[in-house]
């Protein structure tokens, strides 16, 4: 097992890593790229934002690739290619090369994470699953922590284009140990099994059930715990620089701690023959309060309801667990690839949107005023709150189908393929007493 671990995950796990700090590592750096080329809040909401985007758009090739040649070639191609983008961004002296570079940057870790589950699903037990992308994520996320108080310790010595050079070198290294050190291994062969489409996964009610909430929730913790943070420190609390560096290294404290916790969660409830969407409801609840929170501002310090938003982005740890269960092991990649396209794109509208909602207010002392927050964080809760309410009504009005005696569409425990399976309401009654068939 032990073997298994150094070979195996640690390797996707540094992937990871370097793809979470890519992500996070401009809202350290932001002030010092407005400073030094003039940039306003939209250029760097769609600077940083623009990783979202190309992200969001290479998550279905890449599932496919992902599945066609497995995570090995794949991730250690694309982290060769985040290494030129690092190189090009620490190189860049407009805001257009700039732009340019981040999406390189982007493209190359757009496989960070889904490589990372699919090595796990490859070569770990399905029942330790929930633990083990908790691990991945906790020790992705780490790349967070690296993004606030260490990362400052270099961009005094060396500046953020000799941070991005390190960022390059450490890419490409990470590309090369992937490469040489970790062992092939595939799903097998199909047999007489329905081929695996992506349709099949966007013709699964159960996914678009998760899915909004998922897109919305955790699509916007990672746009705001990774760009909108310090800002919102910075002109609403008015914390100096070393007290703000500090509370953003707390909030990826809260984010690498809040994935091992979710990961344990959801292997105990697993356990227990339960299933893990209560629990993700209940996270997606505790982010929406956190935000009202925030908007309402109450006269007590934010960092509380920050860490709380911080680590709701690492729910992943539970919905990509609860992808695996729907959906049989050659299109997990694609799967969670179609979920990512969600919460990217979400991340990426957030993110820039943002910025835009913001310049609508003219600066105050240099700062932002606290209603222009207030409006940009408010639509997002709303858009959250409709996601809340359509995942918890999804079951309820399944129950009233039933009740009504109209045909009700199931799904194999595995997830659909080509089959649809109708039941007339005359077996309804003895379907009702099977509660593993239930949302």
């Amino acid at each position: 097992m032990w073997r298994l671990i150094a070979c195996v995950f640690l390797p996707f796990a540094a992937g990871y890593y370097l793809s979470y700090l890519f992500r996070t590592i401009n809202t350290l750096i932001a002030g010092r790229l407005a400073s030094d080329l003039g940039l306003g809040a939209a250029d760097i909401g769609l600077l940083t934002s623009i990783y979202f985007l190309v992200v969001m758009a290479a998550q279905i090739p890449i599932g496919m690739l992902l599945d066609r040649f497995g995570p090995r070639r794949v991730q250690s191609v694309l982290l060769a290619v985040a290494a030129g983008g690092a190189a090009l961004f620490g190189l860049s002296t407009g805001f257009l090369s700039l732009l340019f570079a981040r999406a390189i940057v982007g493209l190359g870790s757009a496989a960070a994470l889904m490589s990372g589950l699919k090595i796990i699903v490859l070569w770990f037990p399905r029942e330790r699953m929930a633990l083990i992308n908790g691990y991945m994520i906790m020790l992705g996320s780490l790349g967070a922590v690296t993004a606030t108080a260490p990362a400052e310790v270099l961009l005094d010595w060396i500046g953020w284009r000799g941070l991005f050079g390190v960022l390059a070198a450490a890419s490409a290294l990470a590309a090369i140990l992937i490469y040489l050190v970790v062992p092939e291994r595939t799903t097998g062969p199909q047999g007489t099994r329905t081929p695996a489409t992506l349709k099949t996964v966007y013709s699964d009610a159960r996914f678009w059930r998760m899915a909004p909430l998922s897109a919305t929730c955790i699509g916007s913790a990672w746009a705001l715990q990774s760009l909108w943070a310090a800002p919102w420190l910075s002109d609403v609390e008015r914390l100096d620089r070393t007290r703000l560096v500090n509370e953003l290294f707390v909030m990826a404290v809260a984010l690498s701690l809040g994935a091992l916790v979710l990961g344990v969660l959801a292997n105990w409830v697993r356990r227990r023959a339960k299933k893990s969407e209560a629990l993700f409801g209940l996270v997606a609840a505790m982010l929406i309060v956190a935000e009202l929170v925030l908007i309402l501002h109450p006269p007590w310090p934010s960092l509380l309801p920050w860490c709380v938003l911080s680590m709701a982005g690492s729910a992943t740890a539970l919905t990509y667990a609860i992808i695996a269960d729907y959906f049989p092991a050659e299109l997990v990649a694609r799967a969670n690839g179609g979920l990512n396209v969600l919460q990217f794109g979400w991340a990426f509208v957030v993110q820039y949107g943002t910025g835009l909602i913001l310049e609508q207010w003219p600066l105050e002392a240099g700062h932002y005023p606290l209603t222009a927050y207030q409006t940009a964080f408010g639509v997002n809760v709303l858009l959250q709150v409709a996601a809340l309410v359509w995942f918890a009504a999804v079951p309820w009005l399944e129950r009233r189908k039933r009740k009504a005696g109209g045909p009700v569409t199931r799904q194999p425990a595995g997830g659909w393929n080509s089959v649809e399976v109708v039941i007339p309401p005359a077996e309804l009654a003895i379907l009702e007493a099977d509660d593993h068939a239930e949302w």
